[in-house]
């Protein structure tokens, strides 16, 4: 997988997500409590997504073949959306049905110690991975807000570890408070809406997630930035007198299709055109790498198909 998967934050996440899921499974195991079986059944998801992120980095290594000729980039794009469908499904739909038995049927929470020890470990540990995950966002982040990154980058994986990492972090305090409350005034009924209230975090980002990776998978454009830097560059060429039609979009996110009808010197010959051609080509990979499956036709300016 390429620096832009966030392998480091994968991995770290995978750690600690399954370190996190085990502990919780002996506090539930110790205190019966519903938000610490909530908690682990998110952690055992947030591991197994882990791993489907690593398998779409795998997968999509594979060379093209004659059904797939442009490659298997896309298979991070699909793979990132069933780690979306895994988190609503498993995480958010067991928790919150869990919740609501809880709440009509309250439990009395044995032996909390045990859940506050490792719900705070559990912090600790989701902590440090998605402080990785951060670092390993920020080059591609650059100026922008983290919001406007999570909606604008082609990178699939970054994002879902960030809002994994996050749902994790306020589901835990969210535990945290739902159990104090139900031992500090002895209502156990808190701990079931607790658990309500992280399936429905949980719902609300995989329907994030969901979004996001449905338009990466229809396929998107290249960033505002890029496209205008293709732009100057096919406009700064010798020989170009006009950019008609420019068409770009992602096949992964380190592989982008530029498509253009471009209008160069009359003057040229075949030969001299083909040579433009290939400056031009040069041109825009120079300043976006990415473009590497490029087609460029040669056209006449017609007003009413200039865009």
């Amino acid at each position: 997988m390429s620096a832009s998967g966030g392998t480091r934050a994968i991995l770290a996440a995978f750690v600690a997500n399954l370190g996190i899921a085990i502990s919780k499974l002996l506090a539930f195991a110790f205190t019966g409590a519903a938000s610490m079986l909530a908690e682990a059944i998110h952690s055992f998801a947030d591991t197994g997504n882990q791993a489907l992120l690593l398998l779409g980095g795998r997968l999509a290594k594979r060379e093209p073949s004659a059904q797939h000729p442009f490659g298997y980039a896309r298979e991070r794009y699909f793979w990132s959306f069933v780690v979306s469908m895994v988190l609503f499904s498993i995480g958010s739909l067991f928790a919150i049905l869990e919740g609501i038995d809880k709440i009509r049927h309250p439990h009395q929470i044995d032996s909390p110690t045990w859940a506050f020890v490792v719900l705070g470990l559990a912090v600790i540990l989701e902590l440090l991975s998605f402080r990785t995950a951060i670092l390993e966002a920020l080059p591609l982040k650059g100026r922008q807000s983290w919001p406007a990154f999570i909606r604008d980058t082609r990178s699939p994986e970054l994002p879902v570890v960030i809002l994994e990492d996050l749902g994790a972090l306020v589901g835990l305090l969210l535990a945290i408070v739902a159990l104090t409350i139900a031992v500090a005034a002895d209502a156990p009924v808190f701990d079931g809406i607790g658990t309500l209230a992280i399936g429905l975090l949980l719902g609300a980002i995989a329907m994030v997630l969901a979004i996001q990776m449905k338009s990466l998978l229809i396929g998107e454009s290249a960033s505002r930035k890029d496209l205008a830097l293709i732009r100057s560059a096919i406009a700064s060429t010798d020989g170009v007198e006009h950019l008609i039609h420019l068409r770009t979009q992602h096949l992964g996110p380190d592989e982008l299709l530029v498509a253009a009808k471009v209008q160069f010197s009359p003057q040229y010959s075949v030969a001299e055109l083909a040579g433009a051609i290939n400056r031009l080509e040069d041109s825009v990979r120079s300043v976006v790498p990415s473009a590497r499956p490029m087609y460029i036709e040669p056209d006449v300016v017609n007003p009413d198909r200039v865009d």
